[in-house]
């Protein structure tokens, strides 16, 4: 049995506290972004959101005398993260400009389940039985949401769902990632591959650019210090006390992500769409406490 001193305690709930923090601004950088796709293309959207949020975490791994640029930056893992960070970052930002916020917020939520299958399917860990049924709710949870074959269906919820995906092959190339790469560095070429998506996206939909007025440079400027900010809390929070402990509070983002959703957007709950938050969150929850118990097991 493990037993917890004061200062574990004490670092749990610190990376708790950044953790809920991190979700927040995630949550915040999705309103902006939405709020932007009002009056500005998509893809110059995720133009100036990825080059702004490059030049801050470049300007931060300067100021900590680290390369911008290695041989491991081109790595195969660096290749294929680049890879699904375009496909995550292209669909998710759709979804946010096409459906409502507080369904692309419940859907991203499966996240975490399909990087456990996937960790089990690419990298051969081991994932017994009673994780997999629950990986099979938490889908069937994402099943729930979009309804296909209602009469309500939409297309438009697949862009989500392919966000989703997106990234959760960028989470399991980060894990193969050279070790060499800090944070910073990640983050930088993250937020590069976001302006490559909205380049090749605005090449094949052929919008004009505009001149985005001041409340729309406002939201895109907000959108790159909730995202940039939030990133530098997730990597605190997932270094500070233990991951299980910290980990689960990635859930407050439903409530900051949804909640956003109604009072600034005048969205509402249905009952698929709650039960289809239940069964994601209960069965993400599931698995985590599974995969402690496994480790300490183990």
């Amino acid at each position: 049995m493990t037993t917890h001193t004061k200062e574990d305690l004490r670092a749990n709930l610190k990376g708790s506290f950044f953790m809920v923090a991190a979700m927040a601004g995630f949550a915040v950088e999705d309103t902006f972004l939405k709020a932007a796709s009002t009056t500005i293309p998509v893809g110059q959207i995720m133009i100036v959101f990825g080059l702004g949020g490059a030049l801050l975490f470049a300007c931060a791994a300067r100021l900590k005398n680290e390369r911008l640029y290695s041989p491991d930056v081109m790595s195969r893992p660096m290749r294929v993260r680049a890879f699904f960070e375009i496909t995550g970052r292209l669909f998710y930002v759709l979804a946010l400009a096409l459906t409502p916020l507080s369904a692309a917020t419940v859907i991203l939520q499966a996240t975490p389940i399909v990087v456990v299958a996937g960790a089990a399917l690419v990298f051969g860990e081991t994932v017994g039985w009673r994780r997999w049924g629950a990986i099979i709710i938490g889908l069937l949870g994402v099943v729930v949401i979009i309804q296909p074959g209602a009469e309500g269906f939409s297309m438009l919820s697949i862009l989500a769902v392919l966000g989703m995906l997106g990234f959760a092959g960028r989470d399991l190339a980060s894990r193969a990632a050279p070790a060499s790469l800090s944070a910073l560095i990640l983050g930088l070429y993250g937020f590069l591959s976001v302006a490559v998506a909205g380049l090749l996206f605005a090449i094949w939909d052929r919008a004009a650019f505009v001149s985005p007025g001041i409340p729309a440079w406002l939201c895109l400027l907000g959108a790159v210090l909730a995202g940039v900010l939030s990133y530098a809390c997730l990597m605190k929070a997932m270094r500070t006390g233990e991951v299980s402990a910290v980990t689960p509070f990635r859930y407050t983002r439903l409530i900051f992500g949804v909640g956003l959703g109604v009072v600034l957007f005048g969205e509402r709950l249905d009952l698929s769409m709650l039960a289809g938050c239940a069964l994601i969150v209960l069965s993400g929850l599931f698995i985590l406490w599974r995969g402690k118990k496994a480790k300490a097991q183990g």
